[in-house]
């Protein structure tokens, strides 16, 4: 074994190298590099396409979203109007079945007096006839007999009591 190191410097394998990786460059520049540029714009065109699509994406998300925070807020207000109103109608409907409540109740009220006024003149006719029955019924009982103090008391009395 020689004296040969380990780490050797060999000057024709160097320029080997060197001519190899020169020609592997201009083989490239030749046949590839304009092909690879080509490819590499295409790649960055499709990229910044889809970034400007995502943009314009993002600001038409961004006016949808504007335009459905308004119309939300339009439907609240319209929602508390409707509501509101419904309210108000609600009000006025119970003040007008109160009302007719009310009047309905004066109605009948006022029908029972009517009715009762009735019954009592009925009743009192009735006690007005059956007194006068009494007094022809009594007249005809003094009539038919001679009556002495003693009767005539016990006459009206039982007159009294019938009364």
């Amino acid at each position: 074994m020689g004296n040969s190191p380990i780490v050797g410097f060999n000057l024709s394998t160097v320029f080997f190298t060197l001519f190899n990786t020169i020609l592997i460059l201009f083989m490239y520049r030749k046949f590839l590099h304009d092909k690879v540029m080509e490819m590499l714009e295409k790649r960055k065109e499709l990229v910044s396409a889809d970034i400007d699509s995502a943009k314009a994406a993002k600001d038409s998300a961004l006016e949808k979203e504007k335009e459905y925070t308004a119309l939300l807020a339009d439907s609240k207000q319209e929602a508390e109007k409707i509501v509101t109103a419904a309210t108000v109608r609600a009000t006025e409907r119970e003040r007008e079945i109160i009302s007719e409540a009310n009047s309905e109740a004066s109605r009948i009220l006022a029908k029972a007096d009517e009715n009762i006024e009735l019954e009592k003149k009925r009743v009192v006719n009735e006690i007005k006839n059956q007194i006068s029955e009494l007094v022809i019924m009594t007249a005809s009982a003094v009539a038919e007999k001679e009556i002495d103090e003693k009767d005539n008391s016990k006459l009206i009395d039982s007159f009294l009591v019938k009364i």
